[in-house]
Protein backbone atom coordinates (compact mmCIF):
# COMPACT_ATOMS: atom_id res chain seq x y z
CA UNK A 1 0.00 0.00 0.00
CA UNK A 2 2.54 2.30 1.09
CA UNK A 3 4.54 1.36 -2.12
CA UNK A 4 1.51 2.48 -4.69
CA UNK A 5 1.54 5.75 -2.72
CA UNK A 6 4.99 6.67 -3.02
CA UNK A 7 4.71 5.76 -6.93
CA UNK A 8 1.95 7.68 -7.32
CA UNK A 9 3.59 10.55 -5.43
CA UNK A 10 6.77 10.05 -7.70
CA UNK A 11 4.85 10.04 -10.98
CA UNK A 12 3.05 13.66 -9.16
CA UNK A 13 6.19 14.99 -9.11
CA UNK A 14 7.81 14.20 -12.66
CA UNK A 15 4.36 15.61 -13.80
CA UNK A 16 4.89 18.98 -12.40
CA UNK A 17 8.37 18.71 -13.17
CA UNK A 18 7.34 18.32 -16.82
CA UNK A 19 4.59 20.93 -16.67
CA UNK A 20 6.81 23.63 -15.07
CA UNK A 21 9.73 23.11 -17.58
CA UNK A 22 6.68 23.28 -20.37
CA UNK A 23 5.58 26.31 -18.97
CA UNK A 24 8.67 28.00 -19.24
CA UNK A 25 9.36 26.98 -22.33
CA UNK A 26 6.21 28.07 -23.82
CA UNK A 27 6.42 31.91 -22.34
CA UNK A 28 10.02 31.72 -23.49
CA UNK A 29 8.92 31.14 -27.41
CA UNK A 30 6.43 33.94 -26.41
CA UNK A 31 9.09 36.18 -25.83
CA UNK A 32 10.81 34.94 -28.96
CA UNK A 33 7.80 35.58 -31.29
CA UNK A 34 6.92 39.09 -29.76
CA UNK A 35 10.95 39.85 -29.83
CA UNK A 36 10.55 38.47 -33.68
CA UNK A 37 7.64 40.51 -34.26
CA UNK A 38 8.96 43.74 -32.49
CA UNK A 39 5.94 44.20 -29.86
CA UNK A 40 5.33 46.87 -27.71
CA UNK A 41 8.00 46.72 -24.33
CA UNK A 42 6.12 48.82 -22.38
CA UNK A 43 3.02 45.81 -22.48
CA UNK A 44 2.85 44.05 -19.49
CA UNK A 45 2.60 40.22 -20.92
CA UNK A 46 5.64 41.69 -23.36
CA UNK A 47 7.70 42.57 -20.25
CA UNK A 48 6.92 39.98 -18.06
CA UNK A 49 7.96 37.48 -20.83
CA UNK A 50 11.09 39.20 -21.10
CA UNK A 51 11.66 38.73 -17.50
CA UNK A 52 10.91 35.12 -17.56
CA UNK A 53 13.95 35.19 -20.62
CA UNK A 54 16.15 36.82 -18.87
CA UNK A 55 15.56 34.94 -15.39
CA UNK A 56 15.45 31.01 -16.88
CA UNK A 57 16.81 31.65 -20.67
CA UNK A 58 20.13 33.77 -19.50
CA UNK A 59 22.42 30.58 -21.25
CA UNK A 60 21.62 31.31 -24.59
CA UNK A 61 21.73 35.02 -24.35
CA UNK A 62 24.17 36.09 -27.64
CA UNK A 63 25.03 32.44 -27.60
CA UNK A 64 24.63 33.37 -31.87
CA UNK A 65 25.18 36.52 -32.81
CA UNK A 66 24.01 36.97 -37.01
CA UNK A 67 23.62 40.19 -38.47
CA UNK A 68 20.40 40.63 -37.42
CA UNK A 69 19.71 41.13 -33.76
CA UNK A 70 15.77 40.36 -34.18
CA UNK A 71 16.78 36.82 -35.79
CA UNK A 72 19.57 36.29 -33.03
CA UNK A 73 17.39 37.04 -30.02
CA UNK A 74 14.75 34.96 -31.18
CA UNK A 75 17.13 31.51 -32.60
CA UNK A 76 18.75 32.14 -28.98
CA UNK A 77 15.25 32.26 -26.86
CA UNK A 78 13.84 29.09 -29.40
CA UNK A 79 16.72 27.62 -28.46
CA UNK A 80 16.55 28.07 -24.31
CA UNK A 81 12.65 26.57 -24.91
CA UNK A 82 14.05 23.69 -26.37
CA UNK A 83 16.65 22.60 -23.29
CA UNK A 84 13.73 23.32 -21.02
CA UNK A 85 11.51 21.32 -23.02
CA UNK A 86 14.27 18.12 -23.37
CA UNK A 87 16.17 18.48 -19.96
CA UNK A 88 12.13 18.69 -18.23
CA UNK A 89 11.54 15.18 -19.98
CA UNK A 90 14.75 13.72 -19.13
CA UNK A 91 14.16 15.21 -15.49
CA UNK A 92 10.80 13.52 -15.18
CA UNK A 93 11.69 10.57 -16.94
CA UNK A 94 14.13 9.72 -14.05
CA UNK A 95 11.56 11.00 -11.39
CA UNK A 96 9.68 7.83 -13.03
CA UNK A 97 12.08 5.53 -13.20
CA UNK A 98 13.59 6.18 -9.36
CA UNK A 99 10.34 5.47 -8.04
CA UNK A 100 10.15 2.42 -6.12
CA UNK A 101 8.30 -0.59 -7.75
CA UNK A 102 6.44 -3.47 -6.64
CA UNK A 103 8.34 -6.22 -4.80
CA UNK A 104 10.27 -8.95 -6.19
CA UNK A 105 9.08 -12.35 -5.40
CA UNK A 106 11.71 -14.72 -4.66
Amino acid sequence: MARAAATRAFALLASVVRLVASLIAAVIVLHAVFWFFEANPDNALVSFAAEVRETFGWFTVDLFRPEDAKLGETINAALAALVYVVVGNLLSKLIVRLAPGPKARV
